[in-house]
């Protein structure tokens, strides 16, 4: 049952990164997914956040990168210009935070994720999966735009920051992917699974 947990945060995640432009393609996905609270034998409403690595993929798109990045629910630090002093500030902007409802059994999340490629481009996601035991299944699209909020920035630093869509847009994703508790147990216990593993392959396409 906990491996069903992991399995909803793992195959959010999975499925932003796949990096097969506007036909078909796919990656090796590995990472770790972080759940508030954690999920036990109860059905209960959560958060998580994500970050994980895309290798070995593969596309016919000619030029695709090989590999990359994804994250959900977390915090970027980025370069911004104060309006008020001209100076140019490092502000840490929080990404919107990814939610579920669910637990060991089954689970459902949807939310937004991030994929920076090696080449610098950028691809967001947004998505639902459905999990029951150790699979996941999920689905999506590629979105134009993701928005983060500052945290606490001095004033005249801009309040929210915006990542544009640079590759694969307007695709859709899937994957099926497995999640892995560093300890099965805590399903049974009222903490919880607070982290887990993530696997799997994903695959993009128009």
């Amino acid at each position: 049952m906990l491996v069903c947990i992991g399995c909803a945060a793992l195959a959010l995640f999975v499925i932003a990164p796949s990096a097969f432009a506007s036909s078909a393609g796919g990656c090796q996905l590995q990472g770790t997914a972080n759940f508030s609270p954690g999920l036990n034998s109860s059905s209960q409403a959560f958060a998580y956040n994500f970050g994980g690595t895309l290798s070995g993929c593969q596309s016919s798109e000619s030029g695709a990168p090989s590999s990359g990045t994804v994250a959900a629910g977390q915090t970027l630090s980025e370069q911004v210009k104060n309006s008020i002093t001209g100076a140019t500030d490092t502000v840490t902007y929080q990404e919107p935070v990814p939610t579920g409802s669910g637990g060991c059994a089954s689970s459902t999340t949807s939310g937004s994720a991030l994929v920076t490629w090696l080449d610098s481009t950028h691809t967001v996601l947004s998505y639902s999966t459905t999990g029951a035991l150790a699979a996941v299944n999920l689905s999506g699209s590629v979105v134009a735009t993701m928005t983060l909020t500052a945290i606490n920035p001095p004033a005249g630093d801009p309040t929210t920051f915006t990542i544009t869509t640079n590759r694969f847009a307007g695709d859709s994703a899937s994957g099926l992917l497995a999640f892995q508790p560093p300890e099965p147990a805590a399903c049974n216990t009222p903490t919880g699974a607070t982290t887990a593993a993530i696997s799997g392959a994903v695959t993009l396409s128009s």
